[in-house]
């Protein structure tokens, strides 16, 4: 297929192109042919492309329309698995039908995302289930397995994506048997990457692109020599995602898990050997014995933070899991499940072995405590060198897009990040008409943010703004204890004031159930932290003032970012200035971007965090937001909902 011109692409987005008759409510805008022009040049020379696109650009039709239009295979990685089931279900289908090509779209998700027929018999044959809610849930699977094409759990809307019977009827990449499976030949797995290899288009996201490139396990590294072009939409989200997966993790979960199945494998297929499940039970005991090792919960810790009882425990676990090994080694001829216990065993004891012994600069070594579990993180200090050598591997282009990469139109620290020194980047504002259909509001005499009352100060500032908005308010917190501190708070002021605002708060149920909630409502204030700065949608009046308590620096005790930052001020660098507070305006544009999501929206943005008036820096963060009309009075933003 010959690639299509620049004029080519301008005509499709023009105001009587091909999309303005086929995608009802269609406007041409600048900015989203641009983008594809540029994108159209970087698929024909084969390069990296960098794009930030301001809200309401459209991005998704601006990197799909020459992406289609150029032939060849195509990946298109997301942030999350809604968005891909959106691209998959909605977009790319209306895309192709609108540009009249023909080719074949896949969905590739991880191997958990899909019913096992392994797991699923040993589950229902072994029958017994922790609660009757389980029982009933099975009995839906069952019928499911035996009805679907695709295997895909998201399409069983009748039981929570989150329902504790999903670990016992799917499979993950430790306890997967692979084409030892009784069941391989019928595997929705292997048919969703069979899928996935015929496809001229295949839509995985982040987790997965990064687990399976490094790991060589979910079916896109195979995906990888014969595509032609990679697009990442909500691209700010990989340095973390590849971290994740460029570094070495292990967990008490795992190891709770093993011998979990090892006990379900032991009562069909070794009976008559005791000692197994009793290994088990004592690798278990030892796997909750290292979390009760540390008595913080919900926290990050370096090494240098743990104490002797810590690596006692650590020492006794690996104990139990070297004995277990061996006495699953004894029996793992029995059944492909035990000789896939086994190969666990071995694996996690490996990585175990490989946490206490590693002494390598270029990684950074921690635990993340859970309330029930604990995780050893092996992390590198910097992606940029691993991944470039990705990119180096094979001519393709490679496509980064999101509304946030970009501090004041530099993308130096993104592009340093991901190792991207020669790529090309393009910042395009939003089309929206922010100074008239927002409003950015810094109250005057707010305290300093490590102030004890600073939380209290917010919600006594904020109160004035909720009262003028009648509610349709977010408030966005940079911790779990200010936003549960600020609950209090407000719950007391609106019982004070008989405001009858319904409050919503994050973890009181699932999040797109509390965001259909929200909506419905139409007067609600929903309290949130990381969760709701980014991936949030809701246009309307629903919801038409945001608050954020401070600018969102990374706490500086954790310990990746501790020691990312001992690196760049060891080499002479200012880590503030090139690592931190880049960051912190990127989170602090993703928050401020759940304002304002169509040309009809309108609302205040209130950012309470003194700093962004009173030091060096905070210049350098409100230019990066959108060009809003700026106050600091009261008077007048509360009038700015008056005009409503």
């Amino acid at each position: 297929m010959p690639l299509p011109t620049i004029s080519d692409i301008e005509s499709v987005f023009s105001e009587n192109g091909l999309l303005s008759g086929a995608i009802e409510g269609f406007r041409a805008r600048p900015q989203q042919s641009e983008m594809a022009v540029a994108i159209l040049d970087a698929i024909s020379r084969n390069g990296a492309l960098v794009v930030e696109a301001g809200t309401g650009t459209g991005k998704t039709f601006a990197y799909l329309v020459p992406a289609l239009l150029s032939g060849g295979k195509i990946i298109v990685s997301t942030g999350t698995k809604t968005l891909q089931d959106q691209l998959y279900t909605r977009d790319i289908p209306a895309m192709r039908q609108a540009l009249g090509v023909s080719l074949d779209i896949a969905l590739l998700k991880g191997r958990a995302n899909y019913v096992c027929h392994y797991h699923l018999e040993r589950t229902s044959r072994e029958g017994r289930l922790p609660s009757r809610e389980n029982v009933a849930y099975l009995k839906l699977v069952e019928g499911y397995a035996r009805n679907t094409k695709s295997g895909d759990k998201g399409e069983l809307v009748e039981v929570p994506e989150d329902a504790s019977i999903w670990p016992l009827v799917t499979s993950t990449r430790e306890n997967c048997l692979g084409s030892e499976c009784p069941n391989h030949k019928e595997c929705f797995v292997m048919e969703a990457r069979r899928s996935a290899m015929r496809a001229d288009l295949v839509v995985v996201n982040h987790h997965l692109f990064f687990a399976d490139v490094m790991l060589k396990d979910e079916g896109v590294a195979e995906l990888l020599p014969a595509c032609n072009t990679v697009i990442f939409d909500e691209a700010h989200q990989l340095p973390e995602v590849a971290s994740l997966f460029l570094g070495e993790s292990v967990g008490t979960s795992q190891l709770i898990e093993l011998a979990r199945d090892a006990r379900l494998e032991a009562q069909i297929s070794a009976k008559d050997f005791a000692p197994l499940p009793q290994g088990a039970d004592k690798l278990e005991k030892s796997a909750r014995d290292l979390r009760l090792a540390v008595l913080e919960a919900d926290s990050r810790l370096p090494v240098s933070a743990l104490d002797a009882d810590f690596f006692a425990s650590l020492a006794s676990l690996q104990g139990a899991l070297d004995e277990f090994s061996k006495l699953l080694e004894l029996q793992a001829e029995r059944s492909e499940g035990l000789g896939n216990c086994r190969d666990r065993a071995v694996e996690l004891s490996r990585r175990i072995k490989n946490w206490r012994e590693e002494e390598s600069g270029d990684f950074i070594r921690w635990v993340e405590v859970f309330s029930q579990a604990m995780q050893l993180n092996s992390t590198p200090l910097s992606i940029a060198e691993m991944f470039a050598s990705q990119i180096e591997a094979r001519p393709r282009s490679w496509i980064f897009t999101s509304a946030t990469l970009a501090v004041g139109g530099d993308f130096s620290h993104y592009l340093g990040q991901m190792g991207l020194a020669d790529a090309k980047s393009l910042c395009l504002d939003s089309p929206f008409d922010y100074p008239n259909q927002a409003l950015l509001y810094v109250p005057e005499s707010m305290p300093e943010p490590n102030s004890r009352d600073y939380t209290k100060a917010v919600v006594d500032a904020a109160l004035p703004l909720i009262r003028a908005s009648r509610g349709r308010a977010f408030l966005l917190f940079t911790s779990l204890k200010a936003m549960r501190a600020a609950h209090g708070f407000l719950k007391e002021a609106f019982l004070a004031e008989n405001l009858d605002f319904p409050i919503l708060l994050q973890g009181e149920g699932a999040k797109n159930a509390m965001l259909e909630r929200f909506r419905r409502l139409g007067n609600a204030v929903l309290l949130g932290s990381q969760s709701f700065w980014e991936g949030v949608d809701v246009r309307g009046e629903a919801l038409s003032l945001v608050v954020i308590d401070k600018l969102p620096f990374a706490p500086p005790d954790d310990p990746v970012l501790a020691a990312r930052i001992e690196q760049i001020n060891r080499r002479g660098g200012n880590a503030f200035m090139e690592y931190q507070l880049p960051h912190a305006v990127l989170t602090l544009k993703q928050g401020a971007g759940r304002l304002i999501r169509s040309e009809a929206d309108r609302g205040a943005l209130m950012i309470c965090d003194p700093r962004i008036i009173t030091k060096s820096y905070g210049s350098k963060v409100w230019r990066s937001l959108p060009p809003m009309k700026r106050t600091r009075l009261l008077q007048e933003a509360v009038e700015f909902f008056g005009k409503e």
